[in-house]
């Protein structure tokens, strides 16, 4: 297994794409980190339309698949932590999804790390079984379904005067 460096991150397009733009090189918590860039990007495609922006993260999606698959067969491991554009897709789709609000969009953010981190079912069972580009980014989008039911099950408790 290599270790990804800043020479590695620039060696091919693919791996400065599943490395999250370098973000996944960070010493600790690469995947917070992949999870911050999302941020960002979700203010700069504010003003988009709704369709314009899915399209955008559906391609995301789709690229992710291709950057994660190149990038783990050259780090010679499928899934390394320091590959994040699975966790920046993944919370950008969610931040799509958030009630408006910084508040709700920091919530987000924290469910859905503990979600991806936690790996409860069917999470783990996919990150085990399904390898390759689409492994990669497809149980980052289940942690993002699991933050999802869980920000809109705060929302609904908050809105009931909890």
């Amino acid at each position: 297994m290599r270790q990804p460096d800043v020479k590695f991150l620039f060696a091919h397009p693919a791996h400065f794409i599943a490395l999250g733009f370098g973000s996944g090189l960070a010493p600790k918590a690469p995947g917070t980190f992949g999870t911050l860039v999302a941020y960002p990007l979700w203010w700069l495609m504010a003003p988009l339309s709704v369709t314009l922006a899915w399209a955008l993260v559906a391609a995301g999606f789709a690229l992710g698949i291709w950057a994660s698959d190149k990038t783990g067969k050259d780090l010679g491991v499928s899934d390394h932590g320091a590959m994040v554009w699975d966790e920046v897709i993944a919370m950008l789709a969610l931040l799509l999804l958030t009630p408006a609000g910084l508040v709700w969009a920091i919530a987000a953010g924290v469910f859905f790390r503990l979600f991806d981190i936690w790996k409860p079912f069917p999470i783990a069972y996919f990150d085990r079984t399904v390898k390759g580009g689409f492994g990669v980014m497809f149980d980052d989008v289940l942690a993002a379904i699991y933050a999802l039911a869980a920000v809109r099950i705060l929302e609904h408790l908050v809105n009931r005067g909890w």
